[in-house]
């Protein structure tokens, strides 16, 4: 993720009851996801039933001047068409005394723990460490990872030294990639068992028109080497191939720089449920917004497919062309800040843990795709709510904000904006499967947050 010229920074307005963030236009999956964030650089942890993303984020970053990214924030889904919002795991100038940037993460497990690396800026290379993919992830080295002076990064000419990418091999030697600005800024290294020690001396590789964004996989027996090139070369995602994890030679492109993006380039390819995916960053949230878009970017999604000689056919970029992976269960407890549409949401911690759905005013919404109520359909509705006004009403409705309506649940002050309470109401006209819409309707201002929901 490379930095822009400086120019004076504008600086965003915070509300006064909770982080906030920019609020995004309402637009359809696949690009963006998440659009109520300004998240960009994604990288992806698979796990059994679930997808973790992290991400740059870019929602402190002023309108103009520089990224400001002082934080890591992981999103997560079961079905590739909603999406949870896990909020900041990591604040590298929090848990850190050295760093206070966090570029380009990635996360990957072993032996139960998770590890967290991070750009601090392009000066070096840290790792922190979780019990869980959402962290709380705490700095265990108490210095970088990787330095300019690490033996093995030099020489090298303008080097960055972020975007670090990490993979275990089969035979359970870990590597770690990362450099950035030129073809022979390439580096990579093994780690050891503790992922948190390199096991010898950094090793230098090469890629044609290497500008950032190193990422490594494996299938059928091939390595595949990825990455962003150069401005003079379209910044796209070009990627090699080889039979080991430190020999690549170039083949081709993942994808073209993609639409509404015309600047830096980041992404990362995986498997989930026997599918292929690339998970990007464009502009499409700030280009909607009529903001300026240097440093407001957002994340989006594809799938993807090889030929049958292990070659990656070309992504070809949808609005919403990702296909949902199973229905949602409406029956046990959502988190509401799980989704695939939204207008006006912004998110912030919950004091009974996780996160909220918060600033909630009046005519927001989320849509939750694909959820099946099944042939008896549903009763009731409960959702766990604060509010510190007046309070409001959640609209059930099926399709959209302005579908079928199915049941209205009232909200009255709790007494405080992280002060619980569980409303109810009746439901009817909810069988079967379809995109479910809570829409938020009251007076003026902020209504109501909200925790969790659920069908009975």
């Amino acid at each position: 993720m490379n930095q822009p010229a400086a120019i004076l920074p504008v600086l965003p307005v915070v509300p006064l009851s909770c982080l906030a963030i920019f609020t995004a236009p309402a637009l359809l999956a696949d690009y963006p996801i998440v659009s109520n964030r300004y998240l960009a650089d994604p990288s992806p942890l698979v796990t059994e039933d679930r997808v973790y993303i992290y991400c740059s984020n870019d929602d402190e970053s002023p309108l103009e001047g520089s990224y400001n990214i002082p934080n890591v924030v992981c999103v997560s889904s079961s079905d590739m068409k909603n999406w949870t919002d896990h909020g900041s795991v990591f604040r590298a100038e929090d848990e850190t005394d050295w760093a206070k940037k966090t570029w380009a993460p990635c996360a990957i497990e072993r032996n139960g723990k998770f590890y967290l690396y991070f750009g601090n800026g392009g000066a070096n290379i840290g790792v922190a460490v979780g019990e869980s993919p959402t962290g709380p992830f705490k700095d265990v080295l108490g210095k970088p990872l990787i330095t300019h002076g690490t033996p093995g990064v030099q020489p090298a000419k303008n080097m960055w030294l972020f975007d670090p990418g990490v993979y275990i091999d089969d035979d359970g030697q870990a590597y770690i990639y990362f450099g950035g600005n030129g073809d022979d800024n390439v580096r990579a290294a093994r780690l050891k068992e503790d992922m948190v020690t390199l096991d010898g001396e950094v090793i230098k590789m090469s890629a044609p028109n290497f500008f950032e964004a190193a990422w490594v996989w494996k299938r059928d027996g091939k390595y595949y080497f990825s990455y962003s090139s150069t401005p003079s070369a379209g910044m796209r995602i070009d990627y090699m191939m080889g039979d080991t994890p430190l020999e690549f030679e170039y083949v081709g492109v993942v994808g073209k720089q993609p639409p509404h993006n015309n600047n830096n380039n980041h992404a990362a390819e995986f498997e989930f449920k026997d599918r292929w995916y690339h998970v990007y960053h464009n502009r499409i949230v700030a280009t909607e917004a009529k903001i300026p878009t240097g440093f407001r970017r957002n994340l989006a999604i594809e799938e993807f497919t090889y030929d049958d000689e292990g070659l990656i056919n070309e992504v070809e970029y949808t609005t919403d062309g990702v296909k949902q992976l199973g229905h949602l269960d409406p029956f046990k407890q959502v988190e509401a800040e799980t989704f695939a549409a939204q207008k006006g949401i912004e998110t912030d911690k919950s004091s009974a843990g996780g996160m909220c759905l918060t600033e909630l005013e009046d005519g927001d919404w989320v849509v939750i795709k694909g959820v099946d109520f099944g042939s008896s359909g549903a009763k009731r509705f409960a959702a766990k709510v604060a509010s510190e006004s007046e309070g409001g009403a959640i609209e059930l409705r099926l399709g959209g904000p302005d579908g079928k309506l199915i049941g209205t649940c009232k909200v009255e002050a709790t007494g405080g904006w992280q002060e619980w309470k569980t409303v109810q109401c009746e439901v009817s006209g909810a069988t079967g499967v379809h995109d479910l819409c809570l829409r938020f309707a009251g007076g003026e201002g902020a209504l109501m947050n909200v925790d969790f929901w659920k069908f009975q």
